[in-house]
């Protein structure tokens, strides 16, 4: 592996970037060893189609350096300022009409949608985190990328792991996938997934996201809107993907917009006046540090384990 070699770019995005936030959906919980945030620097450790890269993301100034270590270190770089925003154009959102996402927007004015440019690689924890809690996905995240994963290159901050590639994900016998607590549902999904990759990573080509992208990525059996949306959200940098489906996202714009809950298709009737930038007055909500109130038990977490 070359770990050694430092490659280096400078992005000016012409205006503030908020490294931090932009990069906050690449986490999967706080022990994520491929996501790391040192001060105000972010440290990805990423699968990119020349092989696994450390990426270093720091804002300097009104420009962002991003440095990167391994043999995947040049397609890093070369897509590195995607991954804070290049390309994602907020100028048509307007959102003047509500006195909250205003605010919001004028809060979070660093605020962009990222764009990893990897599909296989968010799809892959997008399905483990189908029905299940964040906390069920995430541990079973942390086990299967450090048991199968290959130690970050270079100088990135010690645990940090690259998550595998298709071919690893393919070769993981069903038992680790039980000991990770993934029923054969999920991990089938994910068999049916790595098994037509390339033809998947070829939904970049198509822009960042939309109407077919989605149909592409749920012709896979047992990829629905709520994975392909969350996967177009990371991989293609969809502007217009809220995530039907979810469990905490409807409520949170419902109590954020009016003031109470809403099921998926009132939210998607609260955000169709922003129709083309939903996904983005998502994420304004979720950014702006407004939390809705909790009622009743939470989600019962399951272990299968043991079973």
């Amino acid at each position: 592996m070359d770990s050694g070699r430092r490659v280096d770019t400078v992005y000016r995005p012409g205006g503030p970037v908020d490294v931090i936030a932009t990069l906050r959906p690449l986490s999967r919980g706080s022990g994520d060893p491929a996501h790391r945030v040192v001060g105000s620097d972010v440290w990805l450790a990423l699968r990119t189609p020349e092989g696994p890269a450390s990426v270093l993301v720091r804002p300097v100034g009104e420009t962002v350096a991003i440095s990167a270590w391994g043999a995947g270190a040049s397609w890093a770089v070369a897509h590195g300022p995607d991954l804070v925003g290049r390309g994602d154009d907020w100028t048509e959102l307007d959102v003047s009409a509500h006195a909250f996402l205003e605010q919001a927007r004028h809060r979070q004015p660093g605020l962009r949608l990222l764009r990893t440019n990897t599909v296989v690689a968010m799809l892959v924890p997008a399905i483990m985190e189908q029905k299940v809690t964040s906390r069920q996905a995430w541990r079973a995240w942390r086990y299967l990328v450090r048991r199968f994963g290959t130690p970050a290159p270079g100088p990135a901050p010690e645990g940090m792991v690259v998550p595998p590639d298709a071919d690893t994900w393919a070769r993981i016998p069903s038992w680790e996938w039980h000991q990770a607590g993934i029923e054969p549902g999920r991990s089938a999904t994910v068999m049916r997934v790595v098994k037509v990759a390339p033809a998947l990573e070829r939904t970049l080509t198509l822009g960042r996201g939309g109407e077919l992208v989605a149909s592409r990525l749920q012709s896979i059996p047992g990829v629905g809107p709520w994975t392909a949306a969350e996967t177009a959200q990371r991989a293609h940098g969809d502007p217009d993907s809220p995530s039907v489906g979810d469990y905490h996202v409807p409520a949170l714009v419902g109590w954020a917009l009016t003031g109470g809950p809403v099921d998926d298709d009132g939210m998607l009737e609260l955000l169709e006046p922003w129709r083309g930038h939903r996904e983005r007055v998502v994420r304004l909500i979720a950014g702006s540090g407004f939390r809705k109130p909790t009622f009743g038990p939470r989600m019962t977490i399951q272990d299968h384990r043991g079973h």
